[in-house]
C-alpha cells in the first residue's frame, strides 16, 4: 500500500501510461490476496505464494520503469524544479527498500511458509543471531522487519552490513539494489544540487 501511494505521488513525466494502472493492479492482487488465500504463514498456499510473487515483481518492475524515466528526464534536461526531483527521488528510494524487503523476505530459506519447517533450504541470508551463540534465542528466525532493515542497510551503504548474503540469488538481488540506489541518490543527487543552486 505504501509503494502504491508513493507510485502516485511521482510527477507525470515519470509514469508511463496511465497513472491509475499500476495501483489498481496492485489493489487487486491485494483484495484477492486478503479474500481467497490463508492468512497464516505456517499455512502452505501456493496460490498465495504465486500472487505475493507477482505482485512485489508488479512494484519492482514499476519501480525501476519510474527510476529509468527518471534518469532519462535528468539527462534530457526534462526535469528543472529541483524540488520535485528530490521528492521523486524519495519516493523512487523509498519504494525501492520496501520491495526489496519483500524480495528478500520471500527468497530466504524459500519463503515464510517454508522457514517454518524444520527440513527448510539453507538460508539465503546469514543474520548476526545465526552465527554469534547467544545474540538471539535458540528458535530465532526472522521476521520482516528483519530483512526491511537488510533492504535499507544495503540501500544506504550500497552494501550489505551486518546480514550477509549467502547464495547467488541473494548476492544477485542486493547488487540490483545496490545499484538501483547508488544511480536514484549519486545521480539524483547531483542534479538536483545543480538546479537547487
Amino acid at each position: 500500500m505504501v509503494a502504491a501511494i508513493l507510485y502516485l505521488l511521482l510527477p507525470d513525466q515519470l509514469i508511463p501510461g496511465p497513472r491509475w494502472v499500476v495501483p489498481v493492479l496492485e489493489a487487486v492482487i491485494l483484495v484477492v490476496l486478503t479474500t481467497l488465500t490463508p492468512h497464516k504463514t505456517g499455512q502452505k498456499s501456493p496460490l498465495r505464494r504465486v500472487l505475493v510473487v507477482a505482485l512485489v515483481a508488479l512494484v519492482t518492475v514499476a519501480n525501476l520503469i519510474n527510476l529509468g524515466l527518471l534518469v532519462h528526464a535528468l539527462l534530457h534536461g526534462g526535469v528543472q524544479n529541483g524540488r520535485a526531483l528530490i521528492l521523486a527521488s524519495v519516493a523512487i528510494w523509498l519504494t525501492n527498500v520496501i520491495v526489496f524487503g519483500l524480495w528478500y523476505f520471500e527468497l530466504d530459506r524459500g519463503g515464510p511458509n517454508q522457514r517454518h519447517n524444520p527440513l527448510h533450504r539453507e538460508p539465503d541470508f546469514l543474520f548476526p543471531q545465526m552465527s554469534t551463540p547467544g545474540a538471539g534465542r535458540p528458535s530465532w528466525s526472522p521476521a520482516f522487519l528483519d530483512y526491511l532493515y537488510v533492504s535499507f542497510t544495503n540501500a544506504t551503504a550500497f552494501s550489505p552490513t551486518d546480514t550477509m548474503p549467502m547464495t547467488v540469488a541473494a548476492k544477485a538481488l542486493m547488487g540490483l539494489q545496490s545499484a538501483a540506489s547508488l544511480l536514484t541518490v549519486a545521480l539524483v543527487a547531483a542534479r538536483a544540487v545543480n538546479i537547487l543552486t
